[in-house]
């Protein structure tokens, strides 16, 4: 078969050290990219489980009960680490009241320990995210400087040989050009993934604050907001002594 004189392949054997640094480089920015989008893709769809799990927690007997709930759902459950960190927030404040920290009022440690397990949930739910906001911003343009590199050298080629008809400047020309597709199509995967994953771990944090304040009121009052306490009973002889 034969190849293809305007191709890749004729891009690549005709291109020297620097288009192909350029070449070798995009590439490299690809596959970091797309490894980046699919394994968040896949945490976030592990974190469905997740979920469904923190919405049974309160449904448990006990705490004991609910923390193996979450357990299910697997070790790097992010509500599994608020209630843990929340238990040990609460169970470290009741035991050095002599220290600084077992002068504040428990509420106000209880909400600086939660707040401290959501910001490492979700700094770990954006790790790769400034990769992919690098390769979105950044790809265009070294696809652009392969391309004004290789024309830069096709017409040094042309100039050379003195030959300047249309077959001969069109090849080496457009071969060139190759290289602002292939910025773009590294760019516009990485830009679209970004923004997905950024929409999606903006939703899990919400998420992770709202079960937050739960765990924040239950700590506290031994019962989720959602639980009211029922009015108590007034004593047999009320009635007798109010008439």
């Amino acid at each position: 078969m034969e190849a293809n004189p305007y191709g890749i392949e004729a891009l690549w054997n005709q291109g020297d050290l620097v288009i192909k640094f350029v070449a070798v480089l995009l590439l490299g920015m690809s596959i970091a990219s797309w490894y980046v989008m699919i394994r968040r893709s896949i945490q976030l769809l592990m974190l469905r489980r997740a979920h469904r799990a923190a919405s049974m927690f309160w449904h448990a007997q006990s705490l004991s009960e609910g923390i193996g709930i979450l357990s299910q759902a697997g070790a790097s459950n992010p509500y599994l680490y608020l209630v843990e960190e929340g238990q040990a927030a609460l169970d470290h404040h009741n035991e050095h009241k002599a220290d600084l920290h077992g002068n504040l009022p428990l509420t106000d440690w209880l909400s600086s320990s939660l707040r401290d397990a959501i910001d490492t949930s979700t700094e770990r739910l954006q790790r790769g995210l400034p990769l992919l906001a690098s390769v979105g911003s950044t790809s265009p343009f070294i696809g652009l400087f392969g391309t004004v590199w290789g024309i830069y050298h096709a017409l040094v080629g042309i100039g050379v040989s003195g030959q300047a008809s249309i077959d001969k400047v069109a090849g080496p020309v457009g071969e060139a050009l190759i290289m602002t597709a292939f910025g773009l199509a590294v760019a516009i995967p990485a830009v679209l993934g970004y923004n997905a994953l950024s929409r999606a771990n903006k939703d899990v944090r919400s998420k992770l604050n709202r079960f937050a304040h739960q765990l924040h009121a239950y700590f506290l009052t031994g019962a989720p907001p959602s639980r009211r306490a029922k009015p108590a009973a007034l004593p047999a002889n009320a009635h007798a002594e109010a008439g």
